[in-house]
């Protein structure tokens, strides 16, 4: 099977071109890929197909191309993945699969089609409007945090912490409430830096704790806003694999920047996964 690996600010992912859809991608070929010990390695995978020809992308078909399939590293769907799009969408371009029009590149998604703006060196991606739409707890280890739920295609919880992050104990999964949260959620940790810039950790579901996470980064801008009153502006977001910045507008369009960067292709012999 041929791949190509990329990262968005250490985001990293397994990429399949598989165009008409014909890989036999299972749960636990997706779970082998990512292993970092016995596999490729990464946080989830992309499949690179056509809209058309996949059946959760046929309905974006007239106004997107590709469809991003991602799954993450245990094998499960995501809707959305903020840094995927962007790799995603510089997997498109360096092997001329689409250009980068001006008004940008539409890409399907299991939460809707974004528009992808290649800059130098970063992709900016047009997101849905995310959602602030309520209050929660998450606890990680011995720490509980008050926390706001943001839907941005797919759910997250961002909790807001006046000690450091660097004491936080990420290797389990932070308990939240899941009566709030039936498919679990991605739980975001921030600290303020400054005016509207600020740090963050992030566990993923389906993945654990991530060097960046880029619908998170939205939920994060979303509340970092509206807790400063403002209707638009920048958040600058710093995360242990990098810089994302959020933009909105005041038109009311919200953009998530950042790198997005192929760093190796390959072969992987299906059969040797898993040991």
């Amino acid at each position: 099977m041929f791949f190509v690996k990329g990262h968005g600010t250490g985001n990293d992912f397994v990429i399949l071109p598989d165009p008409d859809c014909s890989l036999d991608l299972t749960p636990s070929l997706v779970a082998a890929l990512c292993d970092r010990h016995r596999g490729i390695g990464a946080d989830g995978v992309l499949r690179v197909v056509r809209s058309a020809k996949h059946p959760e992308g046929a309905g974006y078909a007239a106004d997107a191309e590709w469809f991003m399939d991602y799954w993450n590293a245990d094998g499960s769907f995501a809707e959305m993945c903020g840094n995927g799009v962007r790799v995603f969408t510089r997997y498109l371009l360096e092997n001329g699969l689409a250009t980068a029009p001006a008004a940008g590149l539409p890409i399907a998604t299991r939460a809707g089609v974004v528009r992808a703006v290649v800059g130098s060196p970063t992709i900016a991606v047009h997101m849905t409007t995310p959602r602030v739409y309520g209050a929660s707890t998450a606890t990680a280890g011995s720490l509980t945090v008050p926390g706001v739920a943001v839907d941005c295609g797919n759910p997250h919880l961002v909790c807001s912490l006046s000690t450091p992050l660097d004491g936080l104990d990420l290797h389990v999964p932070p308990s939240n409430d899941p009566a709030l949260f039936p498919s679990g959620v991605n739980v975001e940790f921030v600290q303020s830096v400054g005016d509207l810039h600020v740090r963050m950790r992030v566990f993923e579901r389906g993945s654990g704790e991530t060097l960046s996470c880029g619908s998170g980064a939205l939920a994060v801008g979303a509340v970092v806003l509206r807790d400063a009153g403002r209707s638009s502006g920048v958040v600058t977001i710093d995360l242990p694999g990098g810089r994302l910045t959020v933009t909105v507008t005041e038109n009311g369009e919200w953009w998530l920047a950042g790198p997005a960067v192929l760093v190796a292709t390959g072969e992987v012999d299906v059969a040797a996964l898993g040991g």
